[in-house]
């Protein structure tokens, strides 16, 4: 079994679980992570892409994968002004990791939405 338990504030401090897996499994970050998959994109293509997230939402989703090294924004002064996203080679290799858990929910989509109408019902 993976090593889960924290009693202090230092365990969870050093919990990869705690402080990467449970930042980047968030719908967002695995979103823009997909998204990006093809290459870079612009701010407004990225908004496009995922359709449902706010601009707000997806600046804040943004910095965090940037300060964390899985991607890397590039300014080209234009004109127009251009900002660019890319994966970096960490966000490639995370992306393609999380590209297995997001082919699983999609085969398990179904079973899962008739296992909460069961017990919802």
């Amino acid at each position: 079994m993976l090593q889960i338990t924290a009693l202090t504030k230092t365990e969870a401090e050093n919990c990869p679980i705690r402080q990467i897996l449970s930042k980047v499994t968030g719908k967002w970050q695995l979103l823009i992570l997909f998204a990006l998959q093809d290459g870079s994109l612009r701010f407004g293509a990225l908004k496009r892409v995922i359709g449902d997230i706010t601009q707000r939402v997806l600046t804040e989703n943004l910095r965090s994968l940037e300060r964390d090294g899985y991607l890397t924004r590039s300014v080209d002064p234009g004109p127009p002004v251009a900002v660019h996203y890319q994966l970096t080679e960490l966000g490639r290799e995370l992306a393609g990791l999380l590209e297995t858990l997001a082919e699983w929910a999609a085969r398990n989509h179904g079973v899962i939405r008739k296992a909460r109408q069961r017990y919802d019902g």
